[in-house]
């Protein structure tokens, strides 16, 4: 089978029903697989057709933090959050092929994400993995500018986790969280140096398999806002 490019992928995922997405970055509208724009903010659970708590993975590429949870957890819902179209292709596809209902995705910028959840309506974040943006602080995924964006749509009993091989990034997460007086639930700066604290961090991410074929540590942290 010929492979198909970006725009084919674009293209595909406009007719997943499990792939909504942003109409602009001045609307809270998206767009569902049938071309419809539509408020899906504080309806997750219309979509998930069932109540269990929603929790995000933000820039999650090809959602494999999202996919590999919603198998851990069937009575959660999990959305997987990314901006790259062919990105969200290959999660939303296998997620369709193996009848994962309770995955979804959005393709938007996570900046704008109280567009389309409401206060309150999230239960935890996951951050798997993203760029750690060296030499661009206010662009990373732990920046003040983004915590507060998370805050806008977590419940007050909350989690957010950070899995990461970045010594710079964890490091730097540290530094804000220890700022703004946030209390770190839990922090490891390798998680695989022993048996592992939590299942969920036996999923692996694409990139966290390339980190440890090249030896990298793994790091860890879990917080509430």
């Amino acid at each position: 089978m010929a492979k198909l490019s970006k725009l084919q992928k674009f293209a595909a995922i406009k007719t997943f029903p499990n792939v909504y997405s942003s109409m602009s970055h001045d609307s809270n509208l998206v767009i569902n697989h049938r071309g419809e724009a539509i408020d899906i903010k504080g309806k997750w659970h219309e979509h998930f057709e069932q109540d269990g708590p929603l929790i995000l993975e933000v820039a999650c590429g090809k959602g494999h933090y999202a996919r590999g949870l919603g198998s851990m957890y069937p009575k959660n819902n999990y959305v997987g959050v990314e901006l790259k179209g062919n990105r969200i292709w290959t999660g939303a596809k296998q997620a369709l092929e193996n009848d994962e209902k309770n995955v979804a995705f959005l393709r938007a910028r996570i900046e704008f994400m109280e567009y389309y959840f409401s206060p309150e309506e999230v239960a935890e974040i996951w951050i798997t993995f993203p760029d750690p943006q060296l030499g661009k602080p206010k662009k990373r995924t732990t920046c003040p500018r983004f915590l507060e964006v998370y805050r806008r749509v977590l419940k007050k009993d909350n989690l957010v986790h950070l899995k990461t091989d970045s010594s710079e990034l964890y490091e730097y997460t540290l530094e804000v969280l220890h700022e703004q007086n946030i209390k770190i639930l839990y922090q490891n700066d390798d998680i695989y140096s022993r048996a592992l604290d939590f299942p969920e961090l036996e999923i692996k991410t694409f990139y966290e398999e390339m980190h440890l074929e090249d030896k990298r540590t793994i790091k860890y942290l879990r917080f509430s806002l």
